[in-house]
């Protein structure tokens, strides 16, 4: 059992009361809350429409589906990212064409995208990660140039922004996620952002096993879909966190601020990047160890806090170097460099709204400890 976990849902009073009052109905799916926490999302936002599903997973999918990407189309990636953002593609028979990052960010390097476009490539998907908002600029002139699809998996950052204006609302679509260990959660649950009408109203139904919403007609399905539905509890859940994001989000910067200022003297630690110019909501908190605590010692790093009762995590493994994309694409070591030595590097330190700053030096003077340990035994 750990002392302190990796991540904690900030569930309050009022959530668990919201939760309760959806009980007492008759609708536990499809009723009013499922509208209005969309009409939340897509307001705070900052976009036309939203759609709510039950992952961030699922609504990529219902995007790319949306979007006509199919068999022997390609889709440009970052191989830094959660698996779902390229998993999306493969559910389609699209293929996903990787592009190395940047080391600062860890988001795609916009410089290295035009060389993998072919006459195959339909869409650039694009991630915010760990809520860092990618170089949405360059990606909306690159897309615009070469007539292409932008897809924003914004999944780890509601909140952010890029030069004032919010995650979610850049590409032709996008997602957001509430997992548990995210911003605001519902359990499970995602949801689709776009200003496109069409695109909205193909997701709604292919969300719900492809039935006509205009008609109403409950048995009868005019395309394909899936049972991607988000249930009533957990859009009553979502509504109740959204009233209270402003105050999440200033928790989770808090948290955020006493670690960079904790760790800032401490050798061998680099602070997540902050760029002036753009707001960060905090998904979790990964710094980037030197290079000398890079790869097995990075993981032994990771088990001596363990034993301290402390949960950490290397975040993210490459998506190429999964052991079914090596399997099915042939990648090996190498072949994306910086992806890789960032990921040998990262360290998730324990992050939620309301982790308590003895609990901060806690992990900090653990994690200082670790690292000297490990560097006295580099040196022996």
């Amino acid at each position: 059992m750990y002392k302190i976990t990796l991540s904690k849902p900030d569930i309050a009073d009022s959530d668990r009361k919201a939760v309760l009052e959806v009980l007492k109905t008759n609708d536990l799916s499809l009723g009013k809350k499922y509208l209005e926490f969309e009409k939340k999302i897509a307001d705070f936002t900052g976009v036309n429409y939203a759609v709510a599903v039950n992952s961030g997973t699922s609504g990529l999918h219902l995007i790319i589906r949306a979007l006509g990407i199919g068999k022997g189309d390609e889709v440009i990636t970052t191989p830094f990212s959660f698996i779902s953002s390229a998993n999306c593609i493969l559910f389609q028979g699209a293929k996903p064409v990787f592009v190395d990052i940047k080391s600062d960010t860890f988001n795609i390097d916009v410089s290295k995208i035009e060389e993998k476009i072919t006459n195959k490539t339909k869409a650039i998907l694009a991630v915010d990660i760990f809520s860092q908002p990618a170089d949405w600029e360059e990606l909306q002139k690159i897309a615009k140039k070469h007539n292409l699809f932008l897809i924003e998996d914004s999944a780890e950052a509601l909140g952010s922004a890029y030069k004032g204006k919010k995650c979610g609302s850049f590409g032709d679509a996008g997602v957001f996620a509430f997992y548990p260990n995210k911003q605001i959660t519902t359990g499970e649950g995602g949801v689709i952002l776009t200003n496109n009408q069409k695109i909205a109203a193909l997701c709604k139904s292919m969300a719900n096993q492809g039935r006509d919403l205009k008609s109403g007609k409950w048995l009868e399905h005019i395309r394909l879909g899936y049972n991607y539905r988000l249930d009533e509890m957990s859009c009553a859940l979502g509504i109740s966190q959204m009233k209270r994001i402003k105050e999440i989000l200033k928790k989770r910067e808090k948290v955020a601020l006493l670690y960079n200022k904790k760790l800032e003297s401490i050798k061998g630690v680099e602070l997540p990047y902050i760029s002036k110019e753009n707001k960060i909501s905090w998904f979790v908190y990964v710094v980037k160890l030197s290079e000398n605590f890079a790869g097995e010692k990075r993981n032994k790093i990771i088990k001596k806090m363990a034993d301290r009762g402390i949960h950490c995590s290397n975040y993210f493994q490459t998506i190429h170097l999964q052991p079914f994309y090596r399997e099915m694409f042939f990648y090996k070591e190498g072949d994306f460099p910086i992806a890789e030595n960032i990921s040998k590097r990262t360290l998730a330190l324990p992050f939620y709204n309301n982790l308590m700053e003895k609990d901060i030096d806690f992990v900090v003077k653990n994690l200082k400890a670790c690292l000297r340990n490990q560097e006295v035994i580099s040196n022996v």
